[in-house]
């Protein structure tokens, strides 16, 4: 269903859906995914929906209304629609949002791998700025994701911890571990012995850097993995700045941006952070929301899912030896 739906809404944008079985010669791409969310029905409890005073299912912390209404991270038949549409979007890796042992999102971890494995996707952890987070604690965390077949971890806020925390976590990592420091600051990557970078941020370090950081991350011999993203808008969840989507534009600036800039790995921001309203999961049209209608001059359905048909057609131009601009 979800196939169709893409290729509907490519063919509407006067696009090709890239093969499925093509040979990746670019870069890999990787989105960020929160499995934070909760209702009442399957979990006994709003999370995240309700954040910042708002009363779900009509009254949403996001600027935007979910195409299958507000959900939870736990259910079975979620995880799978989710991967289906992560995996059809041309999409290599999952990196999911961890806030330490115990959390939701800990013990969630476990159905999104399987979840995930099954649609032939690795997962990657985005190891969050959790309480009393050390570099004892970190050195822990990355013998758990091990433990697990996780082979990539994200650091969000690295700089919490200083460059001699980080040399002492990097000497006890596990054997063919990849830590990717969430800064735009390649020396503090560098001396801090993390094997590349990433920016997560798209509003303060966007299309207009991409192309210095990966040349300062490749003379450091670090990976360079730029994130894109299709606009912010957390106003709902008490969030600023607001950067417009502006039809898709901003969209395929950031991606014109971080094909060019040689990268290892292009991350997306995001899957589903629906408070930041950095989401490109499906939205459909809901009294009192924004929606997608518009973006590529597709409205109705083919619009719900216009992000993921725009994201499967630059993942397809990712792993194209020739990549020129739309």
């Amino acid at each position: 269903m979800l196939r169709r739906l893409l290729v509907v809404g490519l063919a509407s944008a006067g696009l090709a859906l890239p093969a499925a079985a093509s040979v990746s010669t670019g870069p890999s791409v990787a989105i960020f995914y929160y499995p934070w969310y909760a209702t009442p029905k399957v979990d006994g409890v709003w999370e995240h929906w309700d954040q910042n005073g708002h009363r779900p299912p009509t009254n949403l912390y996001s600027r935007f209304y979910p195409a299958n209404g507000p959900y939870s991270s736990s259910d079975p038949a979620v995880l799978s629609r989710q991967m289906t549409e992560i995996a059809d979007a041309g999409i290599d890796e999952v990196i999911v949002s961890w806030w330490g042992r115990g959390s939701w999102e800990d013990i969630r971890l476990p159905s999104v791998l399987a979840a995930a494995r099954r649609h032939h996707l690795t997962v990657a952890l985005h190891l969050e700025p959790y309480d009393r987070r050390s570099a004892d604690t970190v050195s822990g965390d990355l013998a758990y994701a091990a433990s697990l077949g996780i082979r990539d971890v994200y650091v969000y806020q690295p700089d919490d911890l200083s460059i001699a925390d980080w040399t002492a976590v990097r000497s006890q990592s596990p054997p063919g571990m990849r830590l990717f420091a969430g800064t735009p600051r390649i020396g503090f990557a560098a001396a801090a012995h993390f094997d590349g970078f990433y920016t997560y941020d798209f509003v303060s370090f966007g299309a207009d850097k991409f192309a210095r950081l990966c040349q300062e991350a490749h003379a450091a011999h670090l990976l360079c993995a730029p994130s894109v993203g299709p606009g912010f808008d957390g106003r709902r969840a008490g969030e600023q700045p607001v950067r417009d989507r502006k039809s898709g534009q901003t969209y395929d600036a950031l991606w014109t941006a971080a094909l060019a800039a040689d990268p290892d790995v292009i991350t997306i921001t995001s899957f589903n952070e629906w408070g930041e309203g950095t989401q490109i999961e499906p939205a459909a049209a809901h009294k009192g929301y924004a929606a997608y209608d518009g973006a590529w001059g597709l409205t109705g359905n083919a619009a719900d899912y216009a992000y993921l048909a725009r994201t499967a057609y630059w993942t397809g131009r990712a792993r194209s030896a020739a990549v020129r601009a739309p």
